[in-house]
């Protein structure tokens, strides 16, 4: 794998986990819903993020926490049009949008964005049409909530088989694997041993020639694992989370907190480059 393909950014990924910053342009997002509702409050802790050593931004504008009530496509892309027109030309790095409705991602595209980041995973028939005449990054979620599955069947070979059916999908119509970042989807439609399990096992899952997604930050799994501290209070969780994914094989790291997931990714690959016979995972 030597890179993933965003837009006009070419990220490669044979170093330190890319850290990609959270944005939620949202009232209600499980951890800091309204920090960033403002557009220009979120524009600054945007740039904000960049400095503090991001490599892609990602900006939602639904809350997709447990048990949220969707917002129509038209109330999510007035979210998030102000803030994406404000960052295009003023960020270095890649602008994600983290949206399940295609035409969202159309305006989205259109508007400057650079990756779709599809927490469906691509479910929608409307939207592998939506990014195929484009060089976007398309990151696919595996979500149990919307997915048709064996409960029974292990986690691993269900995550790995749904992201083999979708690299099929995208070469057959033309969508370079460079393009593709997959995501296993903590927290979404699993149990809390299935998300550890993900989290330790991602050589298991990892498709090789696309790249890799870990979002663990402040999740439930994290919370559980120690005590159900608020979820502000989880980024020493989130770090080791990330940190073991990264040690598998995860490229990006999906955080709400930017200086200190830079800091810690870039310790982990000091530490796996001193491995005997060097990084078992680039």
């Amino acid at each position: 794998m030597s890179g993933f393909r965003a837009g006009k950014y070419f990220l490669p990924l044979n170093g330190p986990a890319c850290i990609m910053g959270i944005l939620n342009v949202t009232p209600d997002s499980f951890s800091d819903g309204g920090r960033s509702f403002e557009p220009e409050v979120a524009v600054a802790n945007a740039l904000a993020m960049q400095e503090q050593g991001a490599g892609m931004l990602d900006i939602g504008g639904q809350s997709t926490r447990p048990g949220f009530t969707a917002i129509p496509p038209e109330e999510e892309w007035e979210r998030i049009e102000p803030v994406l027109k404000a960052l295009t030309g003023r960020l270095r790095i890649p602008i994600s949008i983290d949206t399940f409705y295609p035409q969202v991602a159309s305006l989205a595209l259109s508007a400057g964005a650079d990756v779709i980041n599809d927490v469906n995973g691509f479910t929608d028939p409307a939207m592998f049409p939506a990014v195929q005449g484009n060089t976007c990054g398309c990151i696919i979620m595996h979500n149990g909530h919307v997915l048709e599955e064996d409960p029974s069947e292990d986690i691993l070979t269900r995550v790995r088989r749904f992201f083999e059916d979708k690299l099929r999908y995208a070469k057959e119509i033309g969508i370079n694997p460079e393009r593709i970042c997959f995501d296993p989807g903590i927290g979404f439609g699993k149990t809390y041993e299935e998300n550890l399990r993900l989290i330790a096992n991602v050589e298991a899952v990892k498709i090789e020639g696309c790249a890799f997604l870990m979002a663990a930050s402040r999740k439930g799994v994290i919370g559980k694992s120690s005590g159900n501290p608020p979820a502000q209070e989880r980024l020493p969780g989130t770090l080791a989370a990330h940190t073991i994914a990264q040690a598998g094989g995860a490229q990006l790291l999906r955080v709400h907190d930017v200086r200190e997931a830079v800091q810690a990714a870039q310790v982990a690959y000091a530490v796996l480059c001193a491995k005997e016979g060097g990084m078992a995972h680039g």
